[in-house]
């Protein structure tokens, strides 16, 4: 059974439940009435009452039940609802790629995932099944109140509809300010989040005051968007309440003066007294998880964003898609053009660069001139707005990404790490490995020493973003990863990022190891890495200004003798 055929039927089941129960509401009315009309008018004894009185006790259950089952309906069809669309998101935000994620705060996409997400528990068992409720049990009860008495049901019938038409006059209001506080708490969990994780650094570089008053002023924010949506939930629970008070007061005012003239039976007026409130019940109910409901909304409108979000084309032809092998294959940039989202200039703008089979070419040039991007595109995290990358005359968006991606071996500025051993951590590179493999990745990656001191060796929590390493050790685990990927391509971004010295030399070591017979690309800085590429390209206003080897770049004096020199001397 599909998920949405199990949703369709958890919530009409919750529906059925709810207006069964409504039906019982009115039967239990009526009983009730004639039970008290018999016993205290005509005088009938509990003899001759006992009947009617077991049924009236079978339908005061019946009703306990039916409102039971709507309740766990209800919870069951917002239970399925939240995980399908958790699942979904994760799954979007891997298609989407780490592009996708540093341009967004980790702290925004948290809350949506989790609070958000939670959010529509109460809309899906609460607020939309009383939608329907308040639909069906009023209309029922008119059904019933109307061949009895058309006063009474006139009176029913014109002040019902206020109750909703209040509740939509306040809710267009509400709807803007719970927007607003969702909004809020996503910049207040950021601040909170990214403070978090980079308080070391705020430490060390005395920035820790200001962080603390930036997420001081997003609470003072989050806590004013709270109060004004608590002063709309309130002041529209008063004026629903007050409405439906007033309305049932109507009906028994003009009810009792009937009886006292006796232009009514006592029996009908006890019932009409009765099922009054029951017919204002469900439409106070709605607009008491109205706000419930504009918070799922709300939520909900920012979930489908994300999970509207466009991807990388390939999907849209997964069909398609071809499996070729990355071996003796030239990639080409064929005046490629991108420009993010937001910005004015393009990241790359008619960049054209060739890469022949097992070469390893080394991107150079300042910040912001396009070099992570190429590595994006080449890795399909993001697709060329103009332009195309070639891999043996095909184009790369004809290739499944993920047979494309599991010919790289790819070593990032910022690994991911998981909070758990380094055993996890490599696994996460090769499922299939072994200690004997690991030991061999480390060994070249210059990192097996290191673990083989720890008490736990490979069993060594690392923790929360490998903060128990160092940078040096973080990098080479990253590239002890890369061998076990044994890819004959590479791509490395910045692989010798943010160390000291001491580990340089190490990791030029495994840099040199893992890029040994294969070819690859490579963002560095680092004169040692630079200098024992094939070729080196060097990007400028988001193209290819010079191309060619060290020596023949040094002779030549030009744009990259700076950047070489900038990188650790240009001998």
């Amino acid at each position: 059974m599909s998920f949405l055929k199990r949703v369709r039927i958890a919530f009409a089941i919750c529906v059925a439940a709810g207006a069964a129960g409504g039906v019982f509401a009115i039967l239990q009315a009526g009983l009730l009435s004639r039970v008290i009309g018999r016993v205290f008018l005509s005088g009938y004894t509990l003899h001759e009452v006992l009947q009617p009185m077991i049924l009236l006790l079978a339908v005061m259950l019946c009703r306990a039940v039916c409102a039971w089952a709507s309740e766990r309906a209800g919870a069951a069809a917002a239970r399925r609802v939240k995980l399908d669309l958790r699942e979904q998101i994760n799954q979007k935000l891997f298609r989407l790629g780490p592009v996708y994620a540093q341009e967004r705060p980790a702290g925004e996409v948290a809350v949506l995932a989790v609070q958000g997400v939670d959010a529509l528990d109460a809309y899906f068992s609460q607020y939309l099944p009383q939608v329907v409720l308040a639909g069906l049990v009023p209309l029922a009860v008119l059904a019933f109140v109307f061949p009895r008495d058309w006063i009474s049901g006139a009176i029913l019938l014109v002040t019902g509809p206020l109750i909703p038409v209040f509740m939509f006059l306040i809710g267009s209001h509400a709807e803007r300010l719970t927007g607003r506080q969702f909004h809020a708490l996503s910049r207040l969990s950021a601040f909170f989040l990214d403070t978090l994780q980079g308080l070391r650094a705020l430490k060390e570089l005395g920035r820790s005051r200001e962080q603390v008053e930036q997420i001081r002023k997003a609470g003072e924010e989050y806590r004013q968007a709270t109060l004004s949506v608590l002063r709309v939930t309130f002041t529209s629970a008063l004026a629903l309440e007050l409405l439906g008070t007033i309305s049932t007061a109507l009906i028994a005012v003009q009810v009792g003066l009937r009886l006292l003239r006796g232009a009514m039976f006592f029996e009908d007026a006890f019932f009409l007294l009765v099922i009054a409130p029951d017919f204002y019940l469900p439409l106070r109910t709605l607009g008491l998880r109205f706000h419930a409901g504009m918070n799922g909304v709300s939520s909900a409108r920012r979930i489908f964003e994300l999970l509207a979000e466009p991807e990388p084309a390939a999907g849209s032809r997964a069909a398609g898609l071809k499996k070729i092998r990355l071996s003796g294959k030239e990639i080409v940039f064929d005046a490629v053009r991108y420009r993010y989202r937001g910005r004015s200039e393009p990241a790359l703008d008619g960049f054209d660069l060739r890469i022949e089979p097992g070469e390893l070419v080394a991107l150079v040039g300042e910040s912001g001139v396009g070099k992570s991007t190429a590595v994006a595109l080449l890795m399909r995290f993001i697709d060329p707005q103009e332009g195309m990358i070639r891999v043996g005359g095909v184009d790369l968006r004809e290739i499944d990404p993920q047979a494309w991606r599991g010919q790289i071996a790819w070593v990032p500025q910022e690994p991911h790490w998981i909070n758990g051993t380094i055993a996890e951590n490599l696994r996460i590179a090769n499922q299939h490995a072994g200690m004997s493999e690991w030991k061999a990745a480390c060994e070249k990656a210059r990192l097996l020493e290191w673990i083989q001191s720890l008490p736990d060796g490979f069993e060594t929590q690392i923790g929360e973003r490998g903060s128990r390493m160092s940078g040096g050790q973080a990098q080479r685990l990253a590239l002890a990863r890369a061998f076990l990927r044994d890819a004959p391509f590479v791509v490395m971004d910045e692989p010798a990022a943010h160390i000291d010295p001491l580990e340089d030399a190490l990791i030029a070591e495994a840099i040199r190891a893992l890029c040994h017979g294969r070819g690859g690309l490579v963002i560095a800085h680092r004169l040692g890495t630079v200098a024992k590429a094939d070729r080196i390209a060097v990007l400028q206003a988001g193209k290819v200004a010079e191309c060619g080897d060290h020596a023949a770049l040094k002779a030549a004096g030009g744009l990259s003798t700076a950047l070489l020199r900038s990188a650790g001397g240009a001998e």
